[in-house]
């Protein structure tokens, strides 16, 4: 191999060739240091031999096919293996878990594997000595530093090894294809909402509250009569549709029909003194003995509200601020919310507990769900 060897002077693969001393002198006066005594740099099999080159150069482009390869088995996983709540197991556990998780990790991985052996194999290796210079660059400098990363493109080889460079390309690309993929979870497609249609408040309008539900207490899922909560009381619930069970003593919703009902679902009631309520228009029988029903998403951007000012009637949400008066509609007093808190209108049943007149009047949420091309809020 020695007959491969560079002599003084001469280049390697498009670089120059180091001395032993590595550009460190130690009889120049200039230098601010002495070399310290660095070894002889050692070429790598890549640097002295073309055709363990090529070969290192065809091993990566190899992991960036693999790499490749994962991201479409990503996808292939998302589409065929069933989910919900008869799903296809792996040793016990979720099948589109273990291949989903897998198919990315490694997809990831190996780019990251192939990206270290390019850098260990074929880029310049050899050491360079940068000496300090003032914090502000003069013109010079920066002059040269364009060609320090000019030279560094260059001995990258981005230009010089095509294969290389189109096999990481095309693995960064295929590595798309899961993101773009896991956008369809962000929300129903129009044809999923239409085949979603055949279980109780679904689509992004409309929640399981409907007339007759009554109000139960969140977790324990009890019942509420109006006497149970006194002036300044403010109590999470739910629609008691998310605890019920049929004749046969099974849970009406389960599954992600249940999650989706408990999320859209929640609600906060909240009593005060009848005359401090001031209803908003067609709103004057939605309260029950000075008892109002808000939801409990802040329309900002869906945070979960509880935090409540007792003497003032505000409600505060945790995650930025926004201020609600729930005297007064729970129109927005302060903080980036858009809209008031939807308001369910209540009523009491025949045995005296608090249920729904109907469903929300308008959408729960952030209020993007209603907004149109133009920023105004539809009605």
């Amino acid at each position: 191999m020695s007959d491969h060897l560079p002599e003084k002077g001469h280049s390697l693969n498009g670089h120059p060739a180091e001395d032993e001393h590595h550009g460190l002198d130690p009889l120049e006066p200039d230098e601010p240091i002495q070399n310290p005594g660095l070894p002889a740099h050692v070429w790598r099999p890549t640097d002295v031999d073309p055709a363990s080159e090529k070969r290192a150069e065809r091993q990566i482009a190899a992991i960036f096919g693999l790499s490749s390869i994962c991201a479409v088995l990503f996808v292939v996983a998302y589409f065929t293996l069933q989910t919900g709540d008869t799903h296809d197991t792996v040793l016990d556990l979720g099948a589109s878990t273990v291949a989903l998780g897998s198919s990315l990790g490694f997809a990831l991985l190996l780019i990251g594997i192939g990206i270290i052996q390019w850098a260990r194999k074929l880029m310049g290796d050899h050491e360079i000595v940068e000496m300090r210079h003032p914090a502000r660059s003069s013109d010079d400098d920066r002059e040269a530093t364009l060609g320090i990363l000019s030279q560094g493109a260059e001995e990258s080889g981005v230009f010089r090894r095509p294969l290389v460079l189109f096999s990481l390309g095309g693995a960064m690309t295929f590595l798309l294809a899961p993101a773009v993929v896991l956008f369809r979870d962000l929300g129903p497609t129009p044809s999923q909402v239409e085949d979603d249609q055949d279980y109780p408040g679904a689509g992004l309008e409309h929640t399981v509250w409907d007339k007759g539900v009554r109000v139960v207490r969140d977790v324990v899922g009890t019942p509420i009569r109006p006497s149970d909560l006194e002036i300044g009381d403010l109590v999470n619930a739910e629609p008691e549709t998310v605890f019920a069970l049929d004749d046969e003593g099974e849970p009406i919703l389960e599954g992600v029909p249940l999650q989706i009902a408990k999320s859209k679902g929640a609600v906060v009631l909240t009593r005060m003194d009848p005359k401090d309520n001031t209803p908003g228009k067609g709103r004057e029988d939605w309260a029950v003995d000075g008892i109002l029903c808000y939801s409990k998403i802040c329309t900002h951007v869906g945070c979960p509200i509880s935090l409540n000012e007792r003497k003032t009637q505000h409600l505060l949400c945790p995650c930025h601020q926004s201020t609600f008066d729930l005297a007064d509609s729970a129109k927005v007093i302060f903080g980036p919310a858009a809209r008031p808190l939807p308001q369910l209108p209540l009523m009491v049943d025949d045995e005296g507990y608090l249920v729904a007149q109907s469903d929300f009047k308008e959408p729960v949420g952030p209020s993007f769900w209603e907004r149109d091309n133009n920023g105004s809020t539809t009605e």
